[in-house]
């Protein structure tokens, strides 16, 4: 996942550095500078690290809200600055200016967001509730300044560069989705829903992390836990003792409905009860029960879509995105979902006659299914996952898969850093080095969960690429894997491997970043494009020369056995009616909460959620949505709202490139070059279903999708 939320925030503030001594004249306004009270503070000045990497060592969670509030005067001053030039409007005096613009709260806020998500504490979350209506407050001061918008229109295309004429569409087009021809009464209207929204959201993220956290499951005897591995028995009696159990063994909840350990344990009784841990996490009438706020929030996102002249929050949220609008997300949707349910009724089937032949004496339920698939799996394939885990260490997967998976076909190289501060110990960091040797990215990974990290697994940057800034891209990924007990390897599944090559793959769209204007720079693309680079990546995980690669015994080094790699390849479509309509069915239920045209649509939570599954068709119990909408951080905390097609919508464009890639030869440099050519390196500077068909020669298909998924031969 790209952590949309951070860069939504980013570009809401027209977040980009600034230069306090622009080139404008006979303006009277003057751009503050900061005072000696400041000169300690990291954020008032570019960081001295190599491509202004944050320098952890220095910040201080006390040197935030001064940047915030130094920052927030700065670019009011610059932004009223370009606004009130009396010059006539030029691309140079207006957009390349807002361009340069925020320099100290860009700064600041990049930071803050990306440690609210990976490593909060008390004092960030405080500071988030606090700032949320505050920096949306300020992002309408620019978006809703009528004289900003008229030199904005003003401004003519005429010899000006492609990417330039496109930065001038992208402008023009983020005013008017932001309401910038709306009248003065109803601009102050909407400037209150935002607000009130922003304060909403992120009271919500702070609720789900504690719920997340409180919500981990404890057991008192080892046995209660059969199926599990020593190491990871031993790791959760060390988060026991961390949160101050000892003595107890603690699972902690992944952000995901269906929880990994399921596959594996035994009793049933114990994956019911961490199912249902799962399940109700935010929904327990307690402080952290998030039901109240989401009501809260679907009703002023239809009141924001309203005020814009919209039926629906979804309609006007897609204006920008590839699909257009819901009608084509849906119809994409539907093209997927009843192949998906009819496969995934198959699949109970077998898990049910499974569960009769055992004499289990009991009907499959959702805290089933991943134990009992895992059995099916083994029948059917002879592949079990404790045969694989072994091969899959977790260090090894990244540098001698995922690196070398990069080398081959792009050219990239890693060095391991240890001089750049980080800020926690388990982050380590890279630098990335391209085909010519040249240095072009610093790149961090955060692998291990953590109370005070979010669920789930993104990248993010801390620095974009921009050749108008002289910047070179600072990224991040990180995931929430179980940290292995001291002195052990920790050991992970083929999904997991998965989800390291896929998260790599937005890294990898961000380091190839060639734009010279930062807004439409590297994954400043649209969510429902976003996500295509990172899917295409996954496919490396299974290809012959890089498996070989990386796929190695923890123990005695060997590489895994060809009849083993057989088998995960023959079982590549296995379960796919499960995950895909556990995903599908996220996507309707997030579109139908978005798709609203009237508040009496907007009955309580749960029951709207049963609506919904209904309507489109998922009525499958044992398969409940991947997120559950009480803990659906992608679309109340993140970017994802009226979104999270986008994963469908990318995996169409995903399926269908790689079967280029396939026809065409594979791991190859020539085609790594194409596809950093035509894909990677072009951010958001050119219309991406061109982009799509430079690199395929013909319009997305979705029979690839439906092929790779087994629902069509």
């Amino acid at each position: 996942m790209k952590n949309i939320s951070s860069v939504l925030l980013i570009s809401a503030l027209a977040f980009n550095y600034s230069c306090t001594t622009m080139k404008t004249n006979d303006i009277k306004q003057e751009v503050p500078v900061p005072d000696a009270s400041l000169s300690s503070n990291p954020f008032m000045k570019k960081s001295k690290l190599q491509y202004e990497a944050p320098e952890f060592d220095k910040i201080k969670m006390e040197h935030f809200k001064p940047a915030f509030e130094f920052g927030l005067k700065q670019h009011d001053a610059e932004i009223l600055k370009i606004a009130n030039n009396s010059q006539a409007a030029t691309f140079e005096n207006t957009i390349v200016a807002l361009e340069k613009s925020g320099e100290v709260l860009k700064r600041a806020l990049i930071t803050f967001s990306n440690l609210t998500s990976a490593n909060t504490n008390p004092t960030l979350q405080a500071l988030d509730e606090e700032y949320a209506p505050i920096f949306a407050a300020h992002s309408d001061k620019m978006y809703l300044n009528e004289n900003l918008y008229k030199r904005i229109k003003s401004i003519t295309e005429n010899g000006l560069d492609a990417e330039s004429k496109r930065l001038v569409q992208f402008y023009k087009q983020n005013f008017e989705i932001a309401g910038a021809n709306l009248s003065s009464a109803d601009k102050e209207k909407l400037k209150q829903v935002n607000q009130e929204l922003a304060s909403l959201s992120t009271q919500y993220s702070n609720k789900l992390l504690e719920a997340r956290k409180q919500g981990g499951v404890y057991f008192s005897d080892a046995k209660e836990l059969d199926g599990l591995s020593a190491d990871e028995i031993a790791a959760a009696a060390t988060d026991a003792k961390t949160a101050g159990q000892p003595g107890k063994y603690l699972l902690a909840l992944q952000n995901t409905t269906q929880q990994p350990l399921l596959q594996n344990l035994k009793n049933r009784a114990t994956r019911e009860k961490l199912f249902k841990a799962s399940w109700t996490r935010a929904e327990k009438g307690d402080a952290n029960d998030t039901r109240e706020t989401i009501e809260k929030l679907a009703k002023l996102r239809l009141k924001k879509a309203q005020i814009l002249g919209k039926k629906s929050f979804a309609e006007w949220k897609l204006q920008d995105q590839m699909a257009k609008n819901p009608e084509a997300a849906v119809k994409l949707m539907n093209q997927i979902a009843n192949p998906a349910v009819e496969t995934a009724k198959r699949e109970a089937q077998d898990i049910q006659d499974l569960i009769d032949q055992q004499k289990g004496g009991f009907k499959v339920e959702p805290w089933d299914w991943n134990f009992y698939a895992e059995q099916v799996r083994k029948a059917k394939f002879d592949l079990d996952e404790s045969e694989i885990k072994p091969y899959f260490e977790i260090t090894t997967v990244l540098e001698k898969g995922v690196f070398f998976a990069a080398e081959k076909f792009y050219g990239l190289t890693f060095k391991k850093r240890t001089d750049l501060p980080v800020y926690h110990p388990d982050v380590v960091t890279y630098e990335v080095f391209d085909h010519d040797g040249k240095s072009i990215a610093i790149y961090y990974l955060d692998f291990y969960t953590r109370d005070s990290k979010s669920g789930g697994a993104w990248m993010s940057n801390y620095v974009e690429q921009s050749y108008l800034l002289g910047t070179k891209p600072v990224i991040v990924n990180c995931y929430n894997y179980q940290k292995p007990a001291p002195g052990k390897s920790s050991l992970i599944s083929f999904d997991d491997v998965s989800t390291i090559f896929h998260e790599f793959g937005h890294s990898i769209h961000g380091m190839f970043a060639s734009q010279k204007y930062p807004s439409l720079s590297g994954t400043n693309v649209p969510r429902d494009f976003v996500e295509f680079p990172s899917q295409i990546n996954e496919h490396w995980a299974l290809d012959p020369m890089v498996l070989k690669n990386y796929a190695l015994h923890y123990e005695t080094k060997q590489p895994i056995p060809q009849a083993l790699v057989d088998k995960i390849k023959k079982a590549a479509t296995f379960n796919q009616g499960y995950m895909t309509t556990e995903l599908v069915s996220a996507a309707a239920l997030d579109m139908d909460w978005h798709s609203v045209t009237n508040e009496g649509q907007l009955i309580p939570v749960l029951d709207f959620e049963k609506q919904s599954l209904a309507n489109h068709g998922f009525t499958l119990a044992t398969v409940p949505p991947r997120y559950h909408t009480p803990y659906f951080a992608h679309i109340w905390g993140g970017g994802y709202s009226a979104g999270y097609y986008a994963y469908l919508w990318s995996e169409t464009l995903d399926n269908d490139a790689w079967e280029w890639i396939k026809n065409n030869g594979g791991l190859t440099r020539e085609n790594g070059d194409r596809f950093r050519k035509y894909i990677l390196s072009v951010g958001n500077s050119v219309d991406l279903n061109q982009a799509f068909r430079d690199f395929t020669g013909h319009d997305p298909d979705i029979k690839p999708l439906l092929r790779n998924r087994g629902f069509i031969k």
